[in-house]
């Protein structure tokens, strides 16, 4: 991973995850996943858009029987989380009795997830537990348990590997920091 910053969106980004450390990492999730699911078939769910690398990269390496389905779901607006979660893109499958994944790329404040949980409790699944990439454990405001976490980070914004900044640097392979 280069040490050189980056622009995107106009603002300046310099290297903090690489693709080699998020691949291990996903190893490591994949492998206590795969265990835990052992003899079931799971339903992934993952949040749209920021999760979308990630999410095929982790089932990929889960490797076991499972279904995948998407949600769109919001609460940001540039740099700062609006502090609304907007459902974009309905789910349309049978949960009931299923055990469920969440795919998240970030978790933060845990908004999002702690206003959608409720309402995803309502297809009946047999369990809910969730994968984030990321979690901003200082900024958590909501009580969740990411049972499956890639990298505990600092409350600073991110984007490569599937996050953004205005739509602009999901397509990077590592994930970069804000600089100051």
């Amino acid at each position: 991973m280069k040490d050189q910053l980056i622009t995107v969106g106009g603002l300046q980004f310099k290297p903090y995850i690489s693709a080699e450390a998020i691949q291990e990492r996903i190893n490591e999730m994949a492998e206590k996943i795969r265990a835990d699911y052992e003899g079931k078939i799971p339903v992934f769910l993952a949040i749209l858009n920021g999760s979308f690398i990630f999410a095929a990269d982790l089932i990929r390496t889960v490797n076991i029987s499972s279904e995948i389905t998407f949600i769109r779901l919001a609460s940001y607006s540039g740099l700062e989380s609006s502090g609304k979660v907007r459902t974009l893109i309905g789910m349309e499958d049978n949960l009931e009795g299923r055990p469920v994944i969440i795919v998240e790329d970030i978790v933060d404040s845990g908004k999002t997830l702690s206003e959608f949980i409720p309402e995803l409790i309502k297809y009946k699944p047999e369990s809910v537990e969730i994968a984030s990439l990321l979690l901003k454990s200082e900024e958590l405001r909501y009580p969740l348990d990411v049972k499956y976490m890639g990298f505990d980070i600092p409350s600073k914004f991110v984007l490569g590997y599937g996050l953004d900044y205005d739509g602009l640097g999901r397509e990077l392979k590592d994930i970069y920091q804000l600089a100051e």
